[in-house]
């Protein structure tokens, strides 16, 4: 039995032989770090039962619990709050629990645990990743991985958007402007050579426009009027239509494209169980919506569009068929949802995507619950804010988007710029070098972006993210980087058992905090917020360098006093390891 459950009992029981209530819960919270204690019990929930002084109910019950229980030292009592004071031993002996295991807060998943689905990235085939994709997948795989560190099994998934007018554009331009070149032979990375070709068909577009215009057109009537734009939806309707011509080049034009991205994502560190295709579910849905038809969730038009009315739900009227009988994104939505709660028996879905799709999620989700699929309630969209540089917003069509591949390269850089001017890593090789400013300038990448809650928007500067002090990333593997150190110059015996070992307050609050680390892992899983390790980790290093400037470690006077710290400092790295880990985040050995 734990500490917090043996005093949760003791408390039932004091309460009852005190104040003759029976009461079944009690509320714990950590003790705030300006009063003594280290777990608080609270007292305001009680007074529904027990009617009274809260200071007067605190009081009595920290007597109670301190001639009860050998565990309680001492108490204190704050306006509603009882604080309690554990005995030292009990942290010398959770701390020789915790430090058998490397795979410290991770849960094992049982065999019969149903899948969590994460979909993240879910880019389009005409254009390169760019910065919001950064955000998306560092954040859908950040989320996959600390929920397969709460204990469930997790498939890591994006559905690719490789059909419509958009990719038809790029196609379209290349065969009137490419001349037949390839990534081959213009040593260009597959996405970035069709991404440029995206660019070029929105020039042409625009220039068609104006003389349009000139012309006396008005610029509504140009813009549906350009010849270019008509070509790439008569290309369009080739595809759908099966045409071999088209259907080769955006076959050849995808392949292109796949093969960056896989480039980008190694880079990224990040991967997938499954990739969807959107040429593959397009048409799914279209079934499903006419089963709704009979069941009165759907309705049609008279032009033969058929339509969900929300209005009830604060909502308005979706188009679900258009009335041609295609499909629109909501039906290919609601096909795939089924088919992937279908196919892998799924305990939830989780969308991460930024937040100019909240309203679509809503309404997924709420007509995939009126069409029967109790499912529903267990689909969430991982929703967050935009990511903005201090030049301003993106524009993929213009050209301007800031392109992830440059961006990584920006961030190592930046990081061999600032390492060499702080004279850190004298005596490595020049390999090693390279090798340890990618680390570096991803660590501090990914860090600057996951410790901002999901839902804010950020606003990125790679120098800014770069700084061996404060909550950033370099930081905290500078940290570990040190820890590696001192276990090297040290004599580290994780079989010694120092059980009569007096802790002192620094050492206390050490192990304290990270005792919280399981527990900050499944709330980041509850919140789908990888910012609460994050956040966490930046606590527990500051924490540590408290402890390392004022407590002697190698140099410490007894030998005892040695090997705990050396064993204190080991489990902290392990701690940080571990977190940065579910953050997609190496640490160096050295640095």
């Amino acid at each position: 039995m734990n500490i917090q459950d043996l005093i949760k009992n003791a408390t039932i029981k004091g309460i009852g032989e005190l104040y003759q209530v029976d009461v079944d819960t009690i509320e714990f919270q950590s003790t705030r770090k300006e009063f003594e204690g280290d777990l608080t019990v609270v007292i305001f929930p009680l007074l529904r039962i027990i009617k009274g002084n809260p200071v007067e109910i605190g009081t009595k019950i920290g007597e109670y619990l301190k001639q009860n229980l050998p565990e309680i030292s001492n108490f204190n009592v704050i306006k509603g709050f009882l604080n309690l004071v554990l005995n030292e031993e009990l942290f010398v002996d959770k701390f020789y629990q915790l430090i058998k295991y490397k795979d410290f807060g991770k849960v094992i998943p049982l065999s019969s645990t149903k899948s969590v689905m994460v979909e993240y990235s879910s880019p389009n085939t005409n254009k390169p990743l760019h910065l919001g994709h950064i955000r998306n997948n560092l954040l859908g795989y950040s989320v996959a991985k600390i929920i397969e560190a709460s204990g469930k099994k997790v498939i890591k998934t994006q559905i690719i958007n490789d059909r419509g007018i958009h990719i038809c554009k790029s196609m379209l331009a290349w065969e009137l402007f490419g001349n037949g070149e390839t990534p081959q032979s213009t040593g260009l990375k597959g996405d970035k050579l069709v991404g440029n070709y995206y660019v070029a068909f929105d020039k042409a577009y625009k220039a068609e426009i104006e003389q349009l215009v000139a012309n006396g057109k008005t610029e509504e009537e140009a813009k549906k009027q350009a010849p270019i734009l008509l070509k790439a939806q008569e290309m369009l309707q080739q595809w759908e239509a099966g045409d071999t011509h088209v259907v080769e080049l955006w076959k050849k034009m995808n392949s292109w494209v796949y093969e960056g991205f896989n480039k980008t994502y190694e880079k990224l560190g990040v991967d997938f169980y499954k990739n969807y295709f959107e040429s593959d579910t397009y048409l799914l849905g279209k079934s499903v919506v006419q089963e709704g038809l009979s069941k009165g969730v759907f309705y049609k038009k008279e032009d033969g569009s058929v339509w969900i009315d929300l209005t009830e739900e604060g909502l308005d009227e979706k188009i679900v068929l258009r009335s041609d009988g295609t499909a629109v994104y909501m039906t290919q939505d609601i096909g795939t949802a089924i088919e992937r709660f279908n196919e892998f028996s799924l305990e939830s879905l989780i969308y991460t995507v930024g937040n100019e799709q909240d309203y679509h999620f809503k309404v997924l989700f709420l007509i995939l619950k009126k069409l029967g699929y109790s499912w529903a309630d267990h689909c969430h969209h991982l929703s967050y804010g935009m990511v903005d540089l201090p030049s301003g917003k993106m524009k993929s069509r213009e050209g301007t988007v800031v392109d992830a591949d440059d961006l990584i390269d920006e961030m190592t850089a930046t990081a061999k710029e600032i390492s060499e001017e702080l004279g850190k890593l004298e005596g490595y090789t020049a390999e090693e070098k390279d090798k340890l400013y990618s680390i570096i300038g991803l660590g501090a990448l990914k860090y600057f972006i996951l410790k901002v809650d999901p839902k804010k928007r950020i606003l990125f500067d790679p120098k800014e993210s770069i700084d061996f002090n404060g909550n950033t990333g370099p930081f905290i593997q500078y940290t570990y980087a040190r820890i590696q150190s001192i276990l090297r110059k040290g004599t580290l015996d994780l079989t010694l058992q120092l059980n009569d070992y007096q802790i002192n307050d620094k050492e206390k609050s050490l192990i304290k905090h990270i005792q919280q680390y399981p527990e900050t892992v499944q709330l980041a899983a509850e919140n789908l917020s990888p910012a609460l390790i994050a956040n966490y980790t930046y606590e527990l290093v500051k924490e540590y360098n408290s402890f390392y400037q004022s407590t002697p470690i190698l140099n410490a006077v007894t030998n005892n006093e040695q090997h705990f710290r050396t064993q204190l400092s080991y489990m902290v790295g392990v701690t940080i390891k571990n977190a940065f880990e579910l953050l997609g985040i190496q640490v160096p050995e050295r640095m």
